[in-house]
Order: C-alpha cells, then structure tokens, then sequence
C-alpha cells in the first residue's frame, strides 16, 4: 500500500535554483501557458534565455507547457503544436525536422508504484530527426522514437519505437514499416 507520508522526490534535483525557477513559473504563465498570440520567435527566444538549446526554424504555439527549459534540447526545423506538455524532469531531446502535435505529452517522470513511498523516478525523452509525435499521444519516461517515425494520434508509447514505422494504440504497436 502506498503511504504517501513518506513520500520522496528520491534526491531529484531541480536543476536550477529556485529564483530562477520562479522566474522561469512567470515567464511560462505570461508567455506560454495563454492562449495570447505572442509570437513563436519570442518563445523560443525565452526558452534559450533559460538555458534551453533550441535551434533555427522552431515553432511554439501557444499553451505550451515546458517543466525546466535547461533540460530541453530542440534541433532545427521543429514544430511545437498547441498545448503540447514537456515534462522535463530529465533531459528532454527533440532532434531536427520533428513535429509534436496539439496535446501530446513528453513525460520523463513516473512514480515507483512498488515503493511505500511512491518514489519519483525520471528518465530521459528522446524524439529523432524528422518523426511525428501526433496529437494527443503519450510518450512515457525512457522512451526513444526513431528517426523517421510516425506516432498515430492518441496513442500511448511505453517502450522505444524504431525507425521508420507507425506506431498506433495503447500501448503503442507498430503498425506499418516505412522504406
């Protein structure tokens, strides 16, 4: 049974310290989380400020959720869509020419379910070159999506996917091999 008294965070490190984080808490509520136009330059902008590598030709919309931008790393070419959350409890790598659509989520925390105190694991997030995340899909902590690969709306991505396949359905299965 879960005793949530003796909880622990299992020594995780925020990465930052805690002014920065607070600034970065305003930044996201006035930037990011609104559905306010504010332009996708000035996003990506913000992000870098905060430490996040982000390169050329990277589109954020608005409602976008990033956890920590100093763990997040963006390539070039990559689309952000609406409401997208990135839990950035670890590294968080979307290489270039990506697309992550409305409403998925990059998730690189969890919880040991067989611990008394329901202790915080996290584990990195790694989206490559030139694969779609589409909307509404989970991807859980650890996970790499290969190069070139789609993940069908929806769907919910618990171990890695290879390169060049659909992958559909909870949990996630290939579906389709491409080239």
């Amino acid at each position: 049974m879960i005793d949530l008294a003796g909880y622990t965070t299992g020594g995780f490190q925020r990465g930052a310290s805690p002014l920065k984080e607070a600034a970065w808490w305003a930044v996201r509520a006035l930037f990011f989380q609104t559905p306010l136009p504010w332009p996708s330059g000035l996003r990506v902008a913000l992000l870098r400020v905060f430490g996040a590598k982000i390169g050329e030709g990277v589109v954020i919309r608005s409602q976008v959720n990033v956890t920590f931008p100093w763990r997040l790393t963006v390539g070039d070419h990559v689309w952000i869509g609406d409401e997208v959350m990135i839990l950035s409890l670890a590294e968080v790598t979307i290489e270039s020419n990506c697309c992550i659509s409305q409403r998925a989520f990059l998730c690189t925390g969890s919880h040991d379910f067989s611990s008394p105190a329901f202790t915080l694991k996290t584990s990195p997030v790694t989206i490559r070159e030139g694969s779609w995340v589409a909307a509404a899909a989970f991807i859980a902590p650890g996970v790499q999506v290969g190069p070139e690969s789609m993940v069908a709306a929806g769907s919910v991505v618990m171990e890695d996917v290879p390169a060049k396949v659909i992958v559909r359905g909870n949990p996630a299965a290939v579906v389709k091999k491409m080239g």
